[in-house]
């Protein structure tokens, strides 16, 4: 048997690109549920002062991305990896994703008095560029400290 035929293993997280791809599922589930008058209830979001399965699509993918950050970047760091590089990236990641979010939110008509600009999508590619510059310039107690400090704002804030 010849070492050219059996596959590389692969670096991918198996399980995160599970948890993807099943919260993508249930994005999709959610933002097309059949008819609009009659809505299984865990297909709509909630009032203020509860939850349903649908309230969580958001948060699953803002974990998505907090875990594939140091994933990502990690190796890079290691192996002395550029900061300009890796800055560059983050604001191309960033730009890139915000920009599909508002084309998304634009689609088909393209009216920019109805342009949702804080949109989902929107939203999770600042929550990128924050995280990663957060990864990459600060120690994991900082980064334990900042995210305890933000838990405690949002709290007193809520």
């Amino acid at each position: 048997m010849s070492t050219a035929s059996i596959p590389a293993s692969s670096q991918r997280l198996v399980s995160l690109d599970a948890f993807r791809g099943i919260t993508i599922a249930g994005m999709v589930l959610v933002n097309n549920p059949g008819s609009w008058e009659h809505i299984y209830w865990p297909l709509e979001h909630a009032t203020w002062s509860g939850w349903t399965p649908t309230d969580l699509v958001f948060p699953f993918f803002v974990f998505i991305v907090g875990v594939s950050i140091p994933l990502a970047f990690a190796k890079r760091v290691e192996q002395g990896g550029s900061q300009r590089d890796l800055y560059l990236k983050i604001i191309k990641r960033t730009l890139i994703i915000f920009a599909i979010g508002l084309f998304l939110n634009g689609f088909p008509y393209f009216s920019l008095a109805e342009l949702r600009i804080p949109g989902v999508l929107q939203r999770l590619a600042v929550c990128y560029f924050f995280a990663s510059i957060i990864f990459l310039n600060t120690k994991v107690r900082t980064q334990i400290a900042i995210a305890i400090a933000l838990l405690i704002f949002y709290w007193v804030l809520v």
